[in-house]
């Protein structure tokens, strides 16, 4: 009998801690990380110090595997009830929620292990971030439009990036805040196109419900916010030329997204519509490079 009952112990495997933290699927760690680096890259007015770029590289995969897991801890009763995620640990039962948090835990650790090495204002900031964090997973039951709420969370690494390259917030770090925020509204509200119709069945809050019909136009509006907010932080701080060519053309790859989803489309072409948005900040991250270099 209590060897019955042990068996039904979820197992702490690698296999279900690899799908606890979507390794994976990397685009949330690109889309957190991207930002950051364009704060060093404009902060350092070109390329900045390799020992920067590790630690918030490091450091955005450490938050936003963090931020899965508070997300899944948050949302599993509610994973259960969406096809898309009811085969997520948590959801499934394939794994408990202690030990999740113990998961959670160790990525803790780290990312304050990594911020330790940045100077004082940073380390203060830090707690911020966390919060930030925290709040998403429960503002997508409070808040019409949560896809805000992920942006301020990833637009704060960018400014914590700031001010550990320049030890002070300047007016082109919090540009690059809000474009952050524009962009995740952008290219979350896509993603969101996959659960719509879960999402309303069972009374989450999305911008793509909260937009209807319109949600096109909301993207549209984000999107082009964004790239006037990242051509002002360019501006500011004196990039080349060559940066704003790159915006341009990352606009009309914009343009042909927004054209896309003027129709349904199927939750598969919203997800790759949604990744494409990694190559997307690549893209402007290298024309801010190279608009320093040339």
């Amino acid at each position: 009998m209590a060897t019955s009952s042990a068996e039904t112990v979820p197992r702490l495997t690698w296999s279900n801690i690899s799908r606890l933290i979507r390794l994976p699927s990397q685009t949330g760690t690109w889309l957190l990380m991207l930002p950051t680096l364009w704060a060093l890259v404009l902060s350092s007015k070109g390329l900045p110090p390799w020992r920067l770029l590790l630690i918030f590289m490091l450091g955005s995969f450490a938050m936003r595997s963090a931020g899965v897991v508070l997300n899944d801890l948050a949302d599993r009763t509610l994973d259960r009830h969406v096809t898309r995620t009811q085969q997520r640990p948590l959801a499934s039962g394939d794994m408990s929620p202690w030990q999740a948090l113990v998961v959670l835990a160790l990525l803790l650790i780290i990312a304050a292990l990594l911020v330790l090495q940045l100077n004082s204002m940073t380390v203060l900031l830090s707690p911020v971030g966390l919060l930030l964090a925290a709040l998403y997973p429960l503002a997508k039951r409070v808040v019409h439009v949560p896809q805000a709420v992920l942006g301020i969370a990833f637009g704060w690494g960018a400014i914590m990036a700031w001010t550990a390259s320049r030890g002070r917030i300047e007016s082109a770090a919090w540009l690059t805040f809000a474009a952050t925020i524009c962009w995740a509204m952008a290219y979350d509200t896509i993603y969101a196109l996959q659960d719509r119709e879960d999402d309303r069945r069972i009374g989450i809050n999305s911008s793509a419900l909260y937009f209807g019909s319109a949600t096109w136009l909301a993207v549209g509006a984000a999107a082009g916010m964004m790239l006037a907010l990242l051509a002002i932080a360019a501006a500011t701080v004196g990039v080349g030329g060559i940066a704003y060519g790159v915006l341009a053309a990352v606009g009309v790859w914009f343009a042909k997204q927004v054209n896309e989803i003027r129709k349904p489309v199927s939750p598969a072409r919203a997800f790759e519509l949604f990744r494409q948005h990694a190559w997307i900040g690549t893209a402007i991250l290298a024309g801010l490079v190279l608009g320093f270099l040339w």
